[in-house]
């Protein structure tokens, strides 16, 4: 679904200028704030949460358990000593050394100094690499919050780094991050548990704007959604910040040092690697040169910051996305040229909808049309798109996301199924976003929605679903 938002509420406009003193009439310029504006204030800023998301506390709490313990059980379950078997071969043994080696990695003092020294490097990179600053969506207070555009350097650096290390020292030197694979995943987690910690005290300072969704009252609800939707130190965007930078290019320097493992081990480079490296990296690296793009996303324009960003972004897409590459360290697979040139063409495929899909919101969204994409307009002025792909469905990226996804996972074979853990749960986490971002929609545009998904009736896959 793609929309074309309408100019800003004046009343919201107002109260956001009393607020932050922009204006004669704030409380910091010495005039009395009435009862009745204060609760105004208040309803824009901190509304109550209606209901609850994820199945409630328990349901946060299941995900907030569940996300820690797959990130480490994908490791110890699958690697070169206990096999990939489905059931596993031993799984009483391998639950024994998952915590073992969970205890270990506490005191795996290498894996947090590269942890959080790479950590550091990029919030440098952030700070001192030249950028566009980017006005975001309109806040519903009627600001507009601005974001440093220089993932894409930040990436290109660390790539030309790790090649200067490998030139060098050779492929055998950039194995460290596979080798202390269970450090850098708990170093992760304390960052990720860390922040959503910070985050959620101080949300409850005064004029912090919260996320419609996480202001229950419950604290492991809300501290698991994320209280305050743009949590900032100064102008550096926590939330903004975590969602492109430390873990998405972890995640591509990971595979990077999976690559480097099995060259030391096989004394080459599979095709099948080479293939997650191409795939993998392309997507990433597409993501940050479409940097701008993000700030319309759910993630930045409705949800808070909390445990379910943080730990999402800095342990979960690095260290379950690299499965494909670290699988083929220990299990290498050769596809040959007719099975490399299917593959690609399949990943290409998906990267045709996801991309197109993609370009056509944006222009859309700017307020541009080249295509002359037809659209309805809704009562509130807004406009949604129902011709191009967004008219074959209402979430068309998600589909070239789920074919890419499964082209990531055919190198692997079909040996066993654990190198498929990502386009299942990705299924299912596209099917989540699709349900929550309608029920979204209905709310906001009330009846012209269902109007709307008459015209579009198919949600991700036409004719499938």
């Amino acid at each position: 679904m793609a929309t074309e938002d309408s100019k800003s509420n004046g009343h919201a406009s107002a109260v956001t200028s009393a607020l932050s003193g922009g204006n004669s009439s704030s409380p910091a310029a010495g005039k009395r704030v009435t009862r009745s504006e204060a609760h105004k204030s208040k309803e824009v800023l901190a509304p109550k949460s209606e209901h609850y998301e994820f199945g409630g506390p328990l349901g946060c709490l299941f995900v907030s358990t569940a996300v820690p313990l797959t990130s480490y059980g994908l490791f110890y379950f699958c690697n070169g000593e206990a096999g990939c078997a489905v059931p596993p071969e031993n799984w009483r043994a391998s639950l024994d050394l998952m915590l073992e080696g969970v205890v270990k990695s506490c005191f795996d003092w290498k894996a947090w100094a590269i942890y959080f020294g790479w950590y550091a490097f990029t919030v440098l990179a952030w700070a001192v690499l030249p950028g566009p600053w980017v006005e975001g969506t309109e806040l519903r207070t009627g600001v507009k919050l601005k974001y440093k555009i220089n993932a894409f350097s930040t990436m290109v650096l660390s790539l030309f780094l790790t090649a200067l290390l490998i030139a060098f020292k050779g492929p055998e030197s950039f194995t460290l991050l596979y080798d202390h694979w269970e450090g850098l995943v708990t170093a992760s987690l304390f960052n990720s548990v860390a922040q959503a910690i910070y985050c959620y005290a101080v949300s409850f300072q005064e004029d912090r704007l919260l996320a419609k969704a996480a202001n229950t009252g419950n604290f492991i609800h809300d501290w698991f959604l994320g209280r305050e939707l743009n949590p900032r130190i100064g102008t550096f965007d926590i939330k903004y910040f975590n969602e492109l930078r430390p873990g998405l290019i972890l995640w591509v320097l990971l595979d990077i040092s999976c690559a480097c493992a099995q060259y030391a081990k096989e004394g080459q480079i599979t095709d099948s690697m080479f293939l997650i490296l191409l795939f993998q990296g392309a997507y990433v690296f597409d993501g940050l040169w479409n940097e701008p793009a993000i700030l319309t996303t759910m993630d930045i324009t409705t949800d808070g910051f909390g445990f379910m960003l943080s730990v999402g972004d800095l342990t979960w897409v690095p260290f379950t996305y690299t499965l494909q590459a670290r699988f083929l360290v220990f299990h290498p697979v050769y596809l040959g040229i007719a099975g490399t040139l299917a593959i690609f063409a399949f990943n290409g495929l998906g990267y045709y909808i996801f991309r197109v899909a993609n370009g056509e919101k944006n222009q859309f969204r700017s307020g541009n049309n080249p295509k002359n994409l037809k659209y309805m307009t809704t009562s509130s002025g807004r406009k949604l798109i129902t011709s191009g792909w967004w008219g074959r469905s209402r979430h068309p990226n998600y589909m070239g996301d789920l074919i890419m996804g499964l082209a990531w996972s055919l190198p692997c074979g079909f040996s066993t199924p654990i190198p498929y853990f990502y386009i299942i749960y990705f299924t299912v986490l596209l099917v989540h976003r699709q349900i929550r971002d309608d029920d979204a929609c209905r709310l906001k545009y009330g009846d012209d929605w269902d109007k709307y998904c008459e015209k579009v009736p198919w949600k991700i896959i036409p004719g499938v679903y």
